[in-house]
């Protein structure tokens, strides 16, 4: 299924003990959240918060992404999208590929792990995906969102709702276009994102940002920071 439609779901990817401990580092995160800062804006948290190496780097995860690009594999990025509850911020039609032109080398190569921290349902604003849509590029204009500051027109008749229960998860190419309706419900939903890359990447803009070995070694030349 992913490489045919682009992504896949998976149900318990981690230890049960190990996600709640995840799940109550997250609630304490987004309690200290400053005033006026959006909980969709959480991005590359473990560049500031070195415990998030814990389940970045955890052997299931690992993996899993093995299963998907191979032994040697880099920590590219992470991102915690919370839509809180009632006013949740839309994500436009997308692929990530498009914004990381100028960072890694090729940009399609990655994937994204998306965990469900709360369930993710259409109610909610769950992920929706366009299957097929990761074998080609697609053009991007200028978007309202400042976040996402560029989008895709879709048909959206071809779109799937990846509903997820807490724990599990979905793996998505960093070409597939992707996106997801604003939360207008009563519940939050969260997901951390976990972004890897094949050794094989180039990583385009050290200094600016840091990559980390996960597993297996280098190909292409890379400095990776020391896992803290």
């Amino acid at each position: 299924m992913f490489q045919t439609d682009g992504y896949e779901t998976y149900r318990d990817l981690l230890a049960p003990a190990r996600f709640e401990a995840l799940a109550r580092h997250f609630d304490r995160k987004l309690a200290a959240l400053p005033a006026g800062r959006r909980p969709e804006h959480m991005d590359v948290p473990h560049l500031t918060d070195p415990a998030l190496f814990e389940w970045l780097l955890d052997p299931d995860v690992l993996d899993l992404v093995e299963s998907l690009i191979g032994p040697d594999i880099a920590l590219f990025s992470s991102h915690f999208i919370c839509k809180p509850a009632g006013d949740g911020k839309a994500v436009p039609w997308h692929q990530d590929a498009h914004f990381w032109r100028g960072t890694i080398d090729p940009p399609g190569d990655a994937v994204t792990v998306w965990l469900a921290i709360d369930p993710s349902t259409v109610e909610n604003g769950c992920l929706r995906v366009i299957p097929g849509s990761h074998l080609a590029a697609v053009r991007h204009t200028g978007g309202a969102d400042p976040f996402f500051n560029q989008e895709t027109s879709v048909d959206e008749s071809r779109a799937v709702d990846v509903e997820l229960e807490r724990g599990a998860c979905s793996v998505h190419s960093a070409m597939l276009v992707h996106g997801s309706p604003p939360n207008r419900s009563t519940t939050r939903r969260c997901g951390y994102t976990m972004r890897y890359i094949p050794t094989t990447v180039r990583f385009l803009k050290a200094g600016e940002h840091r990559i980390y070995l996960a597993r297996g070694r280098d190909h292409a030349g890379n400095t990776y920071a020391p896992v803290p």
